[in-house]
């Protein structure tokens, strides 16, 4: 994790923009530190309620859940080298509403393998019951390995991936218009509007029976990099997440091009939000935190996780590699997966890789584990907190990100050292609040109306 270097080419145009801060609460993955004694568990209430009540402490915008339909496996065995446990997303945040007041609250869901009404009525929920703090983050799947575990089984043609997820997002926002506006009194009027939607991808009639909250709809949130999602949230989404979180020009080129397609699908040019996912460690000193950052990262890095990860590149089972010696002499082992195994993997993909890795293996004389940290050191801020809170400034000034999804290397502490000493730097130089500015998600992020419940001419809002 390397600390983004002071970049005077790039001009402040946003002089008085403010930071923003999420929280992404991962789950399943091998960045969090599991294994260390002052981890705690990753299904326990007690682990969730504390990582949300220091996030709404500091006034975070918003608590963000992974989630997925199925354990991770490897080479047709399951992957027992990261956390296990994932409960459902909603269930969850429906459970944490209740102790807080103003975070927002956002769901990963899949559009592949739910149904559009059963989930658009379950969010809708979500965001009623929490007066307006209900966000989905929109994901898509195409593969057969995970619809083993629905009735229908099968796989989704690729193509279709995200002809289906604009299918039940738009089903979805038919459902959370069909009820008068938020407010009022809750008899009922008769005003429901009925829904009705009939294609070769959904099968929809129904009466919705949840009003709207106070924020309209439930913020949408979207992660896709390729050109197909990158448009789809332009067209879509209130805040795009992405791995633009490094370099401050490669940032400012994503936020660009985000914005660029934005416009061209009809939208203000920042409508769009732009959160990349990131690590933050600080230290009392620039050599403190080197130190403590050197620590985090030899420790998410196992050296079975190495080999794991270099071993699914390579398409084959390194287990009995040294991990303190060099990569493979061979070539990957390059297998075109098909939908009805999972997700395809692209033999060009796989190769362009390993060739990047063995470049910067050989060029810094890395074995396979100090390769796998240095890629993994890429992404983050580290430094002191008055230092960390001028870098984190300085990306939102330039106009390359709206805010930072923060994922803690151990929970549930993590999110402490971001709360008690860089939320106060950057308060101190008036780049972040003071307090909530509302009450709903939308207001947190500033947020113009669900675009469906706009003007006619949405460049007017």
């Amino acid at each position: 994790m390397t600390r983004p270097a002071a970049d005077p080419g790039h001009p402040i145009t946003r002089p008085d923009a403010q930071v923003h801060f999420g929280v992404f609460f991962q789950g399943v993955n091998h960045t969090t530190i599991w294994s260390d004694p002052e981890s705690g568990s990753q299904t326990d209430f007690a682990t969730f309620e504390r990582v949300i009540r220091t996030a709404e402490r500091g006034l975070f915008d918003a608590f963000f859940l992974g989630e997925g339909l199925r354990l991770r496996e490897s080479r047709g065995a399951l992957h027992d080298l990261d956390v296990v446990g994932r409960p459902d997303a909603i269930t969850q945040l429906a459970a944490l509403a209740a102790i807080t007041t103003h975070i927002g609250l956002v769901a990963t869901q899949n559009t592949t393998y739910n149904d559009p009404a059963d989930l658009a009525r379950r969010l809708q929920s979500l965001d009623v019951l929490s007066g307006g703090r209900a966000a989905w983050n929109v994901v898509t799947t195409d593969n057969a390995w995970t619809g083993a575990n629905f009735r229908r089984g099968g796989y989704l043609d690729h193509a279709l991936r995200y002809e289906r997820a604009q299918g039940q997002l738009d089903i979805a926002r038919q459902i959370w218009d069909a009820f008068p506006d938020a407010g009022g009194s809750d008899a009922f009027s008769g005003a429901v509007a009925h829904v009705s939607e009939h294609s070769a991808l959904f099968d929809v009639e129904l009466d919705p029976t949840t009003p709207r909250s106070p924020q309209g709809h439930p913020i949408i949130f979207q992660a896709g990099d390729s050109p197909q999602g990158r448009d789809f949230a332009a067209a879509n989404a209130d805040v795009i997440f992405s791995r633009h979180g490094a370099v401050l020009a490669d940032a400012l080129e994503f936020a660009a091009d985000v914005r660029r397609r934005t416009v061209a699908a009809g939208r203000p040019e920042d409508d769009v939000k732009i959160f990349p996912g990131t690590g933050i460690i600080v230290g009392d000193t620039p050599a403190d935190a080197e130190e403590r950052a050197r620590w985090v990262r030899w420790n998410q890095v196992t050296p079975a996780t190495a080999l794991s990860i270099v071993g699914n590149i390579w398409g084959e089972d390194l287990s009995g590699y040294d991990p303190d010696g060099p990569l493979p002499a061979h070539d990957p082992v390059v297998e075109e997966l098909g939908g009805e195994r999972g997700s395809a993997t692209t033999g060009a993909r796989t190769r362009e890789i390993a060739a990047r890795w063995r470049a910067l293996a050989e060029a810094e004389h890395l074995s396979i584990r100090e390769l796998v940290v240095r890629n993994s050191s890429e992404r983050g801020f580290q430094g002191t907190p008055a230092a960390v809170a001028e870098d984190l400034i300085r990306w939102v000034r330039t106009g390359a990100v709206d805010g930072f999804n923060i994922s803690p290397w151990i929970v549930p502490s993590g999110l402490d050292d971001i709360v008690d000493r860089v939320v106060p730097e950057l308060q101190e130089r008036g780049a972040y609040p003071t307090s909530y500015p509302g009450t709903t998600l939308r207001q947190h992020l500033g947020l113009r109306a669900p675009l469906t419940r706009r003007a006619a001419v949405v460049g007017a809002a």
